[in-house]
């Protein structure tokens, strides 16, 4: 096989991205949207067949062998586990899904079904990320005794109109659809989370969304390590900050820029960051603008893995232990997620 054939399902904004990249890689054969000028549209411009419902879809194209879920987050589970049924690998966007149960379930229908399952995790490629995480693994930065996590983005009333955005069903929550890359690097970075003490307020975002605007919590790792986590979209008008600051024995780091994309800090026994790449631009939407667009780098990987048997950049159980931490702070500030099913 020379080239991999995928499909495209939800055909919004963040398709756009991942339909260009296809593209770079592979052939984009069909997508797929509820919304017919949507699928039309994405389809036209690279020669794709559009589908209005994922059922027709997995039914007629019997030469596809990815399909990338880029739905509303509350569908993720029920589009990925279809199209796994069908045999197809599946390549879904964050959140993998809103509740730790639905993960369960689109893994074990991975595994009885023999495919793979691709979760995007892009912010694990930016140059200071990766360049950090390699520092923890090698003992660079001695043991971590604390962590200071800061999300500090704006998300303005129009970004939630007549959009899925903002609900409990479909979007689940800040954690959830903002900074789910940000609680990824944590548990990839410094391991799983033992206790979290949280609480969350909506201030600016009353009757607009149905979940909290900004949250404080703090944490305690299976490791010993203590942190803090701060997150808000009321930052006014912009996107302030997004950094991960690490206090280790050998050292101190902090991960900077407003998408933890700049190495702001350091001061490390004998040991110093140098030369590392630019990296690519966040993803811009037009109204604001979202996290590093490393969306190449996964697709980059889905083929290496599918094609040559390399190691997945990001597994199905580390996102699943996303949605786990993520439940764990909701349940500690006092909202119980349910699982949607």
């Amino acid at each position: 096989m020379s080239k991999l054939h995928f499909a495209l399902v939800g055909c919004g904004r963040i398709a756009q991205r991942h339909a260009h990249h296809i593209d770079q890689v592979g052939v984009l054969k069909a997508v797929c949207d509820i919304v017919p000028e949507a699928a039309d549209s994405l389809a036209c411009k690279y020669g794709a067949t559009a589908y209005y419902s994922l059922e027709e879809l997995l039914t007629k194209e019997g030469q596809v062998d990815v399909v990338s879920v880029c739905t509303p987050n509350g569908l993720h589970a029920q589009h990925s586990i279809a199209s796994l049924r069908a045999g197809k690998h599946v390549l879904v966007e964050k959140p993998m899904a809103l509740s730790s149960r639905d993960c369960g379930e689109m893994i074990k229908a991975a595994e009885r079904a023999n495919r793979r399952l691709f979760a995007i995790k892009q912010n694990r490629f930016n140059p200071p990320v990766a360049a950090v995480k390699n520092a923890i693994d090698a003992g660079t930065l001695g043991k971590i005794h604390s962590f200071q996590l800061s999300c500090f983005w704006n998300r303005n009333p129009q970004y939630y109109e007549n959009s899925w955005k903002g609900t409990r069903e479909l979007d689940g929550g800040t954690l959830f659809t903002q900074f789910s890359h940000f609680v990824d690097l944590l548990y990839w970075m410094l391991g799983d989370v033992q206790r979290v003490y949280a609480m969350s307020g909506n201030f600016a975002h009353r009757g607009i969304i149905e979940f909290e605007d900004t949250g404080v919590i703090i944490m305690e790792l299976d490791s010993g390590t203590l942190g803090t986590v701060n997150y808000t979209v009321n930052s006014y008008e912009k996107n302030m900050e997004g950094s991960l600051t690490l206090f280790g024995e050998k050292g101190t780091v902090k991960i900077g820029g407003q998408y933890l994309n700049e190495l702001e800090y350091q001061h490390i026994q004998d040991f110093i960051f140098k030369d590392l790449p630019a990296g690519n631009q966040a993803n811009n939407y037009g109204t604001y603008v979202g996290s590093m667009s490393n969306h190449d780098k996964v697709y980059e990987n889905v083929v290496q893995a599918l094609l040559n048997n390399t190691a997945i950049a990001t597994n199905s159980y580390e996102a699943l232990k996303t949605v786990e931490i993520i439940e764990k702070i909701y349940q500690a500030a006092g909202r119980i997620q349910e699982a949607v099913r």
